[in-house]
This record gives C-alpha cells, structure tokens and sequence, in this order.
C-alpha cells in the first residue's frame, strides 16, 4: 500500500522529457516501471520484433493482484516526431509549464494519460487494497507499424492468463471539450496504391507513347464517385479520400511512363477489410483499364456494445465533469481495435486538438480532473463487481 499518491503533473514532466519518437523508448519505460514496481506491480518485460516489422518494439505488462475483477489500462509511450523544432514555443521534449499548461510532445498523446491513471492508481493504493487486479498494457509501437505491439503483447496475455475484465485506453478522446467524448469503436482504415504503367514520350509526338494519366484519372473517378453507404446509427458514412497523386516529371514536354496514386478508406462495420478489398477491385474494373493496386491495413472497425462498463464510465465522467458525455466512434483508429477482441474496452482521455501539432499541450486543471475520473472509474468498477 503506497502512503504518499503520485502527483500526474511532475509524472508528466518527466515522461516529455524522455525522448521517445517511435520506434524509440529513450527510458520512457523504465520510468513507469520504476514507480509501478514500488507500488507492488509485477512487470513482465515483453519486446517484439520480427512479424512482417521493420524494428524491434519495447512493451511491458504490470500487473498488481493475481485474480478478478481485472481493470487494465492501456497506453503507449512512444510519439511523433516534434517537426521542426524552432517552431516551438518551448522545447518539445522539455515538460515546461507555461500558463497553466505543461507543453511539449506527448502531453496529450499520450503520456498525459498515462500518468493520470499511475497517479489514479497511487491515490487508490493509499487507502485500499485491490480486490482483484489492476493492470497496465504500454506499448512502444502505437504511432507506427503496429504489429509489434499491443497486438503481441495481447497474445502473450491471452497464453499466460492476464487477459482483463475490462479495459480503459487513455487516448485523448475529447476533441473540444473535456468530457464530451467516450471512445466505444472506431472506425476501420484500409490504405491503397494504385499505379498505372505506360510508355514515356514527347508531348509533341503522343502517337510514339501511351499517357497513363488519363487512365489514373478513370481509375481514381471510378474510386471517388462511389457511395459506399450511407452510415448507420453508431458509424459514419464509409469515406475514401486521395492523399497523393504522382508521375514524376520534372520536366512539362515529357509523357510520364507510370503514374501513381495513394488513398487511404475509413470503414464503418458494414465492411470488412476483406470485402472492402473485394469491392475496390470491382470499381477500378469497371474503368477498363490495366491497373496494380496494392492494398494493405490492419485496422477493423468495432463498437463496444452498451453494457455495465460503458455505463460506469460515462456516468463518472458525467458527474466529474457536468458534460452530458456521449459515446461515439469517431476519430482515427487506436489500439483499442486489437483489445476489442479480447474483452469491453473504451477510450477516455485529454483533449484531442493539440496532438500531434507545433506546441502540444495538456492543461494542468485537465490533468487533474483526468486523473480523478480515472480514480472514481477504479473505484466504482471494484465496488460494481
């Protein structure tokens, strides 16, 4: 039993300050580990590599309590690259406080979570034992490859008997306000590059070559101009969007010999990757033209149905902050598609419109508040089972 509870805002700072790009962990790691340890957790360290990744991956399992009820929190500690670094206010890996807020990369996305449910933890271990098990899955690998991650360390869960009851993911979930927003799915994404070959030539002789342009252009129409549905009550429409169209020429008389396209589809629950891939390649047919098109993802949608813990955490949430909380499916996609197989899961974070940008930030009152909700969600799901 701890005696003094963590404070989430120096947990904070000290979590930015390691910096911990993806792929790499830089020690952010081993500091969580550091204070699960002597809170009485037992931490299985678990690194992956191999499994079609470029990398080898850094992740770990803690947990404290052999039996259920079983709450897992999942997190990462790896983040995006700071960009370009002089557009900062202050330094990205710096956890400075400026106006009531700790800046710096990873304050939201998401080590600002993290250290609220390990300070959540701390408050609760003050004046309880746990009745059953409390656990933290943390992966290394959630802002890139993702195949050496959650979903590796899932499996090795599943084999040595730690699969939770329940589990809440600290992705910042709130895009405005703080407690609008509870993660219960996500939205699938399925990526695709489609190239076209033809045959290079002068503009000025087009009978000598074959333009791959204009078949790229009926290839992407026939992509773009199909609806492929309409949403329904818990996912929005299915939406396909270009990011990047290309031939290559640096020159404006020259007829390229290949064009090429990227997209990327966002899927609600009436597909699946599979049938998606299968109606992709029936519209670009339908252009009647040759065509490669590779297309690849690891993401399915899913929804956490209505139940005893989505109700538990809406309704704190509701309480704690005064917001009527909803539960959605928006967003980009998260590791909570691969938790989703195994048991309930939800997502609950900080707010979600500084991730990723020049000068990411998590203000303090909000850290606060997060690592409150997070100890009443603790509290009332041991009292609930």
């Amino acid at each position: 039993m701890s005696s003094t509870p963590l404070d989430p805002v120096s947990l904070t700072q000290e979590q930015i300050r390691f910096e911990s790009v993806t792929p790499h962990d830089k020690g952010a790691q081993a500091h969580l580990k550091t204070y699960l340890q002597k809170m009485g957790f037992t931490i299985y360290d678990l690194p992956f590599e191999g499994n079609g990744g470029t990398y080898p991956v850094q992740n770990f399992f803690a947990r404290l309590g052999s039996t259920g009820p079983h709450i897992c929190y999942a997190g990462h500690t790896d983040v995006v690259p700071a960009g370009d670094v002089t557009g900062w206010t202050y330094a990205p890996f710096g956890g400075e406080i400026a106006n009531g807020k700790i800046y710096g990369r990873g304050a939201c996305d998401m080590k600002g979570g993290n250290c609220a449910f390990l300070a959540a933890v701390s408050r609760y271990l003050t004046h309880s034992k746990t009745p059953g098990s409390i656990s933290f899955l943390i992966t290394g690998d959630e802002e890139a490859e993702s195949v050496n991650g959650t979903v590796r360390v899932l499996q090795w869960m599943s084999h040595h008997g730690h699969i939770p009851d329940v589990c809440l993911v600290g992705e910042p979930s709130n895009p405005s306000l703080f407690g609008e927003s509870v993660r219960v799915g996500r939205r699938g994404s399925l990526n695709g590059h489609l190239v076209v070959t033809g045959k290079q030539g002068h503009v000025a002789n087009p009978h000598f070559a074959d333009n791959p342009v204009p078949k790229l252009i009926r290839l992407l129409s026939a992509l773009t101009s199909h609806v492929f549905d309409t949403g329904n009550a818990f996912f929005p429409a299915t939406n396909l969007e270009i990011t990047t169209v290309d031939v290559g020429n640096t020159a404006m008389n020259i007829i390229p010999a290949k064009a090429e396209a990227y997209f990327n589809i966002r899927f609600n629950d009436q597909w699946t990757s599979d049938s998606l891939k299968q109606k992709i390649h029936a519209l670009l047919n339908q252009a009647h033209v040759p065509y490669d098109v590779r297309l690849w993802g690891n993401a399915e949608s899913f929804r956490t149905p209505p139940g005893s813990w989505v109700d538990l955490v809406l309704s704190v949430i509701r309480e704690k902050t005064g917001q009527n909380t909803q539960g959605n499916t928006g967003g980009g996609t998260s590791d909570a598609r691969f938790i989703s197989r195994y048991c309930p899961v939800v997502e609950f974070g900080a707010l979600s419109k500084t991730i990723h940008h020049v000068d990411e930030h998590i203000d303090i009152d909000i850290l606060y508040q997060l690592t409150d909700i997070y100890h009443e969600i603790i509290v009332r799901y041991f009292k609930m089972t």
